[in-house]
């Protein structure tokens, strides 16, 4: 989850890696920090400066200012805490204890404390709580020895990686080598590239799209030695290879907020996109399905006799609505499994069993051990990820890729989007293929899906005032419930959870028809309940649930099917979505309830974009 940039080259280091974190920020921003080589490249005496603060990258900058300006090497690091608190001292760059080695990393060290207590034992002085700072102190112990090879760096990383049980995206810079960064990287992403005027690496393609569209997504077990002239890539025994190139076809325009008042904003303006990029190709003119990026053929996907959907967090919510269509279409049994706890509770996993991994990012840490474990058991697994080339698409038989580009505000808004209208394709898909739909009534659906895009955007059109009067109502509360039943259930969950990230109002989601077994007890006069009550075959017992609600004085905010006027009978505030299929009512009804918490969050003073102790990927356990 931490960001990792670095860069030699000709350029002042210190703009390409201040520019760079603040690209990276929304994947951490507990604390910053740069390390620099100072000197010219012929000096004997070269040193590394370190430079680091808690908070956001802003106070980096402001400490950096007029600083270092000639140097032309460094590598940065912006901080979401794991081992260790937010601190000077626990912020990246790393250092050995002569100071030569400087080292920013993502991950995970699962064996930390034994090697540094090892290491101590040697002599090492540690200064940080972190797990990190044991790799600087690793790579000095290792470097010595690899002082006759060419790149004795490089060599000193692959030896200390052997050491290291875990997760590392690494990259590390050393006064005895000038210009050279090293780079390792084993389950945690790590891009490489090479501009005109240097060589860059980064944990995301956006902290270097400025300098190329050319880069290399680093795989497990593989190193990169980067400087000033150009990159040399080996596999684990030091052997040189020539890994793939990958194009950048997306426009930097797209990280920028475009005139918006925060990135969450623009990213749900977004959603009509996502849902026509989604979808475009994807039905052949005979009415079959078309996804170029399936893996698995129609015989394969024909054998499937259970699904699991695992997932975390947002994409969790993403799942619980998979289940209702796959089980409704492809008459599949569908689970839907946190992918934390999947591998724990030895599930029932079969060669007919189909493992859907739902991961924005691709790199979450949970879901890829899930998947991992899955496949030793037999499985076939699909992935559902936003990132080309991430690792659940690279570790996946199949994958949909959902076409929301790049999301930068830590809530997800628009991958939610882009990973519901994904699993509804790969649930038509399995209905076609089970024989449960017909071509007619593929093509049906497949068009109603498609008019989601313009349903959206009358929802961000129209209700702009019915959210603000809502949230009004909810600004000064301690907490929320959100309910629903059927769709509106599944739905409810992923509202409580955007209020909850980007707010700080504690929020719980419960199907409505359960409120009578416990939740009823939190209402008392003003208590918030937001209510998914959309046209649906369970409409008449959400509203009877409401009814309940009201009469111990809840204040009620419901999202509704435009025409129903009855609603506003049970209802202080009515948040309307147009009339669909109640199978893609997540689509239009999790619109209003994502405006809604941005609304709330911005009514209370807090950052939409970058809320407390979160980050945007996580890739640690």
């Amino acid at each position: 989850m931490c960001g990792i940039v670095g860069y030699t080259g000709a350029e002042a280091a210190v703009d390409v890696l201040v520019t760079g974190l603040k690209r990276l920020e929304y994947r951490g921003y507990d604390s910053a920090g740069v390390a620099l080589e100072l000197g010219s490249t012929g000096e004997s005496s070269r040193t590394i400066d370190v430079v680091r603060c808690v908070g956001k990258v802003a106070g980096l900058e402001d400490e950096l200012v007029a600083r270092h300006a000639a140097a032309t090497c460094g590598i940065g690091h912006t901080r979401w805490a794991t081992h260790g608190r937010p601190s000077v001292e626990n912020a990246h760059p790393h250092v050995s204890c002569d100071g030569k080695i400087a080292v920013v990393h993502n991950g995970i060290i699962e064996n930390f404390a034994e090697l540094r207590e090892e290491l101590t034992a040697k002599g090492h002085h540690f200064r940080s709580e972190t797990d990190t700072e044991v790799f600087a102190h690793l790579i000095e112990e290792a470097y010595p020895h690899h002082l006759s090879e060419p790149r004795p760096l490089v060599a000193a990383v692959r030896e200390a990686c052997t050491r290291v049980v875990g997760a590392y995206g690494l990259a590390a810079v050393c006064a005895d080598e000038p210009g050279v960064i090293a780079v390792a990287r084993k389950d945690s992403p790590i891009v490489i590239g090479r501009g005109e005027r240097g060589s860059y690496v980064a944990s995301d393609v956006i902290a270097l799209i400025d300098a190329t569209r050319d880069v290399v997504v680093l795989e497990d077990g593989q190193f990169a030695c980067l400087t000033p002239e150009g990159v040399e890539f080996t596999d684990d025994c030091g052997h040189v290879i020539e890994p793939e190139v990958t194009h950048i076809d997306w426009d930097i325009d797209m990280a920028e907020k475009g005139g918006y008042p925060d990135f969450m904003m623009k990213e749900i303006c977004e959603q009509p996109r996502v849902v026509r990029d989604t979808l475009v190709g994807r039905l052949a003119p005979t009415g079959e399905l078309d996804i170029d990026e399936l893996g698995l053929t129609y015989e394969q996907l024909d054998v499937i006799d259970r699904v699991y959907v695992i997932a975390c967090g947002t994409s969790y919510h993403a799942g619980l609505i998979a289940k209702n269509l796959i089980e409704g279409w492809a008459r599949i049994p569908c689970e839907v499994e946190a992918a934390s706890e999947f591998r724990y509770r030895n599930p029932i996993i079969t060669p007919s069993t189909l493992v859907v991994a739902v991961s924005q990012s691709g790199e979450t840490a949970d879901t890829l051990a899930a998947i991992r474990d899955a496949r030793i058991k037999g499985a076939k697994v699909f992935g559902i990820t936003n990132v080309v080339g991430s690792p659940v698409a690279r570790e996946s038989d199949g994958v949909i890729y959902t076409k929301a580009n790049k999301e930068i505000a830590v809530a997800s808004t628009k991958s939610f989007i882009g990973q519901v209208v994904s699993l509804t394709l790969l649930a038509l898909l399995l209905g076609q293929v089970k024989g449960k739909l017909t071509t007619a009534q593929v093509r049906m659906l497949f068009h109603e899906l498609g008019d989601t895009a313009e349903q959206i955007q009358w929802v961000l059109d129209t209700q702009k005032e019915a959210v603000h009067e809502a949230a009004l109502a909810c600004k000064d509360a301690r907490s929320a419930l959100f309910v629903g039943r059927g769709m509106g259930a599944a739905i409810s969950n992923e509202g409580a959870l955007k209020l909850k990230e980007i707010s700080y109002l504690y929020a719980e989601a419960y199907a409505a028809g359960e409120m009578k077994h416990g939740p009823i007890a939190l209402i008392d006069p003003g208590f918030p309940v937001i209510a998914v009550a959309t046209k649906s075959p369970t409409y008449d017992k959400t509203v009877s649930n409401l009814k309940e609600c009201e009469a111990r004085g809840a204040r009620i905010i419901a999202v509704a099917t435009v025409g129903d006027e009855d609603i506003r009978k049970v209802a202080d505030h009515v948040i309307y979505v147009p009339a669909v299929r109640d199978a893609l009512s997540p689509i239009t009804a999790t619109v209003p309830l994502q405006l809604l918490a941005r609304e709330v969050a911005i009514l209370r003073g807090c950052d939409v974009d970058q809320p407390r102790n979160l980050a945007k990927s996580v890739t640690v356990e």
